[in-house]
Formats: structure tokens, C-alpha cells, sequence
């Protein structure tokens, strides 16, 4: 298939499958709502007071919260990936959701009352703290692929160790606490998506903005620097925007781990290419994915339900192991 037709082929499937994930998330749970129901709702029509309630309070909110948690953390891992040269980089891997997630917790106990505007805030912070952070200290290890991937793993170790400390001095820190380490949407309001969304949108056109100079930057940073590129501070500026992305989606999600180290893969695997088709298909791809998780996490052991960062990490541990051994020709130089 030639490439332009790959491409078309491969966003008009994969915007189907998001539509699908995202009906059947509005649809089905432990009160099923009639996709009819939906489509009066959503045209204006009249419905039941308990299927209004249903949708407004509790699907809607929570399917536009997986929808944005995972486009933000494809994106982010999407850039980690390409400006550390490591395929093995996420958000989760190199510590940038455990940093934007002590900062949430740190935020919550100084100022309660506020966290609400506080959080989005923190959150970033915290992410950008931690991603320059490891970068500075992979660099100072010689900024192998497998240093970047130690040194994320033990700053993660650490801040989680922050968190739990936090949590057992202060149990009141954060209500909901262990959906927010475990990563979970249960709960999550559309007046919380308010200001996360705001933020990952700023980082999402940041994003695509740069997605031809991300490109360039495949070409290694010798090549980048003879076309112009100041590699440097562009590295820098996408860490920043991937930072935002994570941070908006640790706000309202808490530690929800791996979308943004397997969606990019599978979107590259797609495309057979790395640029800006492939940074927009990582988004979509990322939202619908989240949204399909949540659902299994939902549904599959109903009338139970876990929080969906377990399906998360069922999915990326063996996802991670298999990337060790894919890129053990390279000996993570």
C-alpha cells in the first residue's frame, strides 16, 4: 500500500475504533444507557431523569477524562521518545508522572482549599522538575539509553517513597488517594478537566507545532545541527511541552502508567515512519485507548471495578520487557 494510502487507512480505522470505544464507554457500565438514549440526549430529546443523570455525572465526565488523559500522555511519551533517542522513555519510566504527582500531593496539603486551581499547576511543576532532573543526571552518566532509564527508575523510586510518606503522615492529603497512586478516573468531574484541558491543549499544538523539527531530530544531532537546528535548546522546549502534557493528565488521573510508551510504538509500527502523521496518530490512538481500558476496567469484573492504571500496568510490564529485548543489539548505547 503506498504510504499516503497506509496513512488515510490507518487514521480512518483508528477514528472508528475511538468512536466505537467511546459510544460503548458512554453506554455500558453497571446502569446500562441505550445508545438511543444517548443519541436523544445528545439531539435534545427527552430522556429519564436517571439516564440524564447517568450521562451528565458520570459517563460524559469520565470518558472525556480517559479521552484527554490518554491523547496528553501519548503525546508526551511520543516526545520523550524522540528528543532522548530512547525507545524505552515515557513518562512513567523516567520518573516525569511520579514528579508531577508528589508536587499534586504537596500542593493538596499546603493549600486544601485551593487545590482545585492549585493541582494543574503543581502538577507541571513537578513533571518539568523531574524531566530536567533526569536529563541532567543521565547526561552526567554519559546519556546512554539504558542511564536515562536507571536514573528515571530510581528518582521514580524516590518520589514514590515521597508520596507514601506524605500519605501516612497527612491520610487526608489527597481524597481518593489510592485511585490517584494506583491511576484511576472514578469520580472525575467535568469542572476538574477544566484546567488540565486547557493545558494539554496549549501542549498538544506546542506539540504538532514542532512535530517537523522532532522529526529532523530522528536524524540524530549531528544532522540536526547542520540543518540549522539548535538541538539543545529545542530538546529542552519539548521536555518542557511534555511536562505540560504529563502534568494535565496526572492532575485529574493520578499515576497512570505506560500509555505514553506503548502507544507511540504502536503508532510508528503503523505508520512505518516517525513525524507529525505519526505524533497525531499517537494521539488518537492514546485517547482511544484509555477509553477502551477504562471500559475493561469497568465492566470485565463487574460488580467490581478497578481502577484502570492495573489494566495499564497488566499491559505495559510485558510491553517493556519485550522493548529490553528488542533493543538489546543496540546495548541501550
Amino acid at each position: 500500500m503506498p504510504s499516503t494510502g497506509r496513512t488515510w487507512a490507518c487514521f480512518c480505522a483508528t477514528i472508528a475504533v475511538l468512536i466505537v470505544a467511546t459510544i460503548a464507554g458512554l453506554s455500558l457500565g453497571s446502569s446500562t444507557v441505550g445508545v438511543a438514549d444517548i443519541a436523544r440526549w445528545a439531539t435534545g430529546g427527552e430522556v429519564s431523569g436517571r439516564v440524564a443523570n447517568i450521562l451528565v455525572n458520570v459517563r460524559i465526565p469520565r470518558v472525556a477524562a480517559a479521552l484527554l488523559a490518554g491523547a496528553a500522555l501519548s503525546a508526551s511519551g511520543f516526545i520523550i521518545q524522540t528528543v532522548l533517542d530512547n525507545p524505552m522513555a515515557s513518562p512513567n519510566v523516567i520518573g516525569v508522572n511520579a514528579g508531577a504527582g508528589l508536587a499534586v500531593l504537596i500542593a493538596a496539603s499546603v493549600a486544601p482549599h485551593a487545590a482545585a486551581a492549585v493541582t494543574p499547576l503543581a502538577a507541571f511543576a513537578g513533571a518539568l522538575a523531574t524531566a530536567l532532573i533526569v536529563f541532567a543526571l543521565a547526561n552526567g552518566a554519559g546519556a546512554s539509553r539504558l542511564a536515562v532509564v536507571l536514573v528515571g527508575l530510581a528518582i521514580t523510586t524516590v518520589l514514590t517513597a515521597g508520596m507514601n510518606v506524605i500519605l501516612i503522615v497527612n491520610p487526608d492529603a489527597y481524597v481518593g488517594s489510592s485511585r490517584f497512586l494506583t491511576g484511576g478516573l472514578s469520580g472525575v468531574l467535568l469542572s476538574d478537566l477544566a484546567m488540565p484541558a486547557i493545558f494539554a491543549a496549549c501542549g498538544l499544538a506546542c506539540a504538532i507545532g514542532g512535530a517537523h523539527h522532532l522529526a529532523i531530530m530522528q536524524l540524530g544531532d549531528q544532522s540536526a545541527h547542520a540543518l540549522g537546528m539548535n538541538v539543545k535548546a529545542f530538546r529542552l522546549i519539548m521536555l518542557a511541552v511534555a511536562a505540560l502534557l504529563a502534568g494535565s493528565a496526572v492532575s485529574f488521573a493520578g499515576m497512570l502508567g505506560f500509555v505514553g510508551l506503548i502507544v507511540p510504538h504502536m503508532a510508528r509500527f503503523l505508520l512505518k515512519r516517525s513525524g507529525r502523521s505519526a505524533l497525531v496518530l499517537s494521539v488518537i490512538m492514546g485517547a482511544a485507548f484509555v477509553v477502551a481500558c477504562d471500559l475493561v476496567a469497568r465492566v470485565a469484573f463487574a460488580p467490581y471495578e478497578i481502577p484502570v492504571g492495573i489494566i495499564m500496568a497488566f499491559l505495559g510490564g510485558p510491553f517493556f520487557i519485550y522493548l529490553v529485548f528488542r533493543n538489546r543489539r543496540y546495548r541501550f548505547a
